[in-house]
C-alpha cells in the first residue's frame, strides 16, 4: 500500500509517465498539517502581531483560527470531491471556467508558498541565528544556502521530505513546550528571575493609536498568516492514501491542536513580556524563555527555533512545487513542469523552478514585505474558494465525500473578503506589492498562451476525481 502510485497520463506526446507516490497516511498527514501551521509565524511574527493589537495578543489568533476553520471546511469538501494535486486553481476553474482567473489564482497560491518559504529563509538568517553565531555573517548567503538545502531534500522525494517534517515538527513542538512549561511556572510565581513581574492585565489592553476594533482586525490580518497551512496539505492530496477519509480527520485535528498552542503561547507571551519589547523583536519566544527561565541556554532555544523555521520553509516549497506540477498536468502552464523524475518519482522541473524563484526573491527583494502580502493573497484566494464550493454543489460525483453546511462557506467568504479589504486596517503598501506580483502573473499567462496556443477549454472531471 505504501508503494501505491498515481499515473500521469497527461504527459507530452501521449506517453504515460509515473505518477506521484502515495506515501502519506493519516499520521504523516497530521504531522504535515501541524508542522506547516506552526513555525515561522509563532516563532518570529508574534511580536509584530502584538505591535498591532497591543497586549490582547490572544484575540487576533482566536479570530484568525475561526476564519481558517470556516475555510478549511470548504477545502475538505473540495479535496474529498476532487482529490488531486493543484488545489484552489482547479476548484476555481471547475466552478467558473475562466482561464485567466484560474491562472491568477494558481499564481497567487504559488507565490504565497514561495514568498512564505523565502520569508522563512530570511528568518533563518536573522536574530535566532545571530544568537548562535553573533554578527558579521552575510545573511543573504545563508538564506540562499538554506534554500538550496531544501531543494535537495525536495528532489529526493516527498517520502523523505514528510519524514523529515515529522522530525522537525517534533523539535518545534519541543520548543513550544519549553515556552509553555517555563511560562506557566513563571506566571504561577515559581521562577528564578526576581525581576520578572507577570502582568495578566496586559491581556485586555489594546493599541491606543487605532482603537480596539482596528487593532484587532489589523492584527488578525497579519495573524491569519499563521493559520494557512491547510492549503499546503490540500496540494499533497495526490500523494495521500484514501484522501476522502484521511483529510477531514487530519485537517480538523491539526487546526485544533495548533489553535490551542497559539492561544496558550499568546497568553504566556503577553503576560511575561511587555508589548513594546515584543513589537521590536523577531525572536519573541526567546524573550519569553529568557524572562521565565534566564538560566536556560539561549543558544539551545535559538537552535530549536531555527529547526521550526526550516520546517515551515520545507513544507511551503513542497506545496509550491506540487502546485506547479498540478497546473502542468491540467495544461494551465507548459507541460514540461509536470515532468516526473523516473527513479525518484518527484516533479523535478517544478522543484527547480520554484527554488530558483525563491532564491531570486531572497537575493533581490525585501522578503519581509513580500511575506506581509502572503496572507492578503491567500485571503483573496480563500474567499473565492468559499464561493466556488457553493457553485460546484450542482456537480455530483459518484464517490462519497465530506459536505460542509451551506452557511459555513458563505460566512467563510464574507470573513476572508473582509480581512483582505482595507476595512481591516491593512496598509495601502500591501496592495501595491500584491498588484505587482499579480502583474507578473499576467505576464506569465501571456507567455503560456503564446507557447501553448489555444487553451484547453475544459478539465477532465474524471481525472480530477481519481
Amino acid at each position: 500500500m505504501a508503494n501505491e502510485t498515481t499515473v500521469n497520463d497527461g504527459a507530452p506526446g501521449g506517453a504515460q509517465e509515473p505518477g506521484l507516490k502515495k506515501v502519506m497516511g493519516p499520521k504523516l498527514l497530521l504531522f504535515f498539517v501541524v508542522g506547516d501551521i506552526l513555525g515561522t509565524t509563532i516563532y518570529s511574527l508574534t511580536g509584530k502581531v502584538a505591535g498591532k493589537v497591543g497586549g490582547a495578543l490572544w484575540i487576533p489568533f482566536l479570530v484568525a483560527f475561526v476564519v481558517a476553520f470556516l475555510t478549511a471546511f470548504s477545502y475538505l469538501e473540495l479535496v474529498g470531491k476532487y482529490p488531486k494535486a493543484g488545489g484552489a486553481p482547479l476548484y476555481v476553474h471547475k466552478a467558473f471556467g475562466v482561464h485567466f482567473l484560474t491562472f491568477l489564482i494558481a499564481f497567487a497560491v504559488m507565490c504565497s508558498g514561495i514568498t512564505s518559504a523565502s520569508s522563512a529563509a530570511q528568518a533563518f538568517s536573522g536574530d535566532y541565528l545571530e544568537a548562535i553565531l553573533g554578527d558579521g555573517f552575510p545573511s543573504w548567503v545563508v538564506a540562499i544556502g538554506f534554500l538550496l538545502l531544501l531543494a535537495g531534500i525536495n528532489l529526493r522525494g516527498v517520502g523523505e521530505s514528510v519524514k523529515m517534517n515529522v522530525v522537525l515538527t517534533c523539535i518545534e513542538l519541543l520548543g513550544l513546550a519549553i515556552v509553555i512549561v517555563f511560562g506557566v511556572i513563571a506566571i504561577a510565581g515559581f521562577n528564578s528571575n526576581p525581576s520578572l513581574t507577570p502582568d495578566p492585565g496586559r491581556l485586555l489592553e489594546f493599541n491606543t493609536d487605532t482603537g480596539p476594533f482596528l487593532a484587532v482586525t489589523s492584527a488578525t490580518a497579519l495573524a491569519f498568516f499563521a493559520m494557512v497551512g491547510f492549503e499546503d496539505s490540500v496540494n499533497m492530496a495526490e500523494e495521500t492514501r484514501n484522501p476522502a477519509k484521511n483529510f477531514p480527520r487530519a485537517l480538523l485535528m491539526g487546526l485544533g491542536i495548533t489553535a490551542a498552542i497559539y492561544l496558550i503561547i499568546a497568553v504566556i507571551t503577553s503576560t511575561l513580556v511587555p508589548t513594546d519589547e515584543l513589537a521590536a523583536s523577531d525572536g519573541p519566544l526567546l524573550l519569553v524563555v529568557q524572562a521565565a527561565a534566564p538560566w536556560f541556554p539561549p543558544v539551545l532555544f535559538s537552535a530549536i527555533a531555527l529547526f521550526a523555521v526550516t520546517n515551515t520553509a520545507l513544507i511551503n516549497m513542497l506545496m509550491a512545487s506540487r502546485l506547479v506540477y498540478g497546473m502542468a498536468q491540467e495544461r494551465i502552464i507548459p507541460s514540461v513542469f509536470g515532468k516526473i523524475h523516473r527513479s525518484r518519482r518527484t516533479p523535478w522541473v517544478s522543484v527547480l523552478f520554484t527554488s530558483i524563484i525563491a532564491m531570486i526573491l531572497v537575493s533581490t527583494l525585501e522578503i519581509s514585505a513580500l511575506g506581509s502580502t502572503t496572507s492578503l493573497l491567500l485571503l483573496v484566494v480563500f474567499a473565492i474558494v468559499n464561493v466556488a464550493v457553493l457553485v460546484l454543489r450542482k456537480e455530483k460525483v459518484e464517490h462519497e465525500h465530506f459536505r460542509a453546511p451551506t452557511w459555513v462557506p458563505v460566512l467563510g467568504a464574507i470573513t476572508c473578503a473582509f480581512f483582505a479589504s482595507p476595512l481591516s486596517g491593512r496598509p495601502v503598501e500591501e496592495y501595491g506589492i500584491a498588484g505587482a506580483l499579480l502583474a507578473i502573473g499576467v505576464l506569465f499567462w501571456g507567455i503560456n498562451h503564446l507557447v501553448n496556443g489555444r487553451e484547453k477549454r475544459d478539465f477532465d472531471a474524471a481525472k480530477l476525481g481519481k
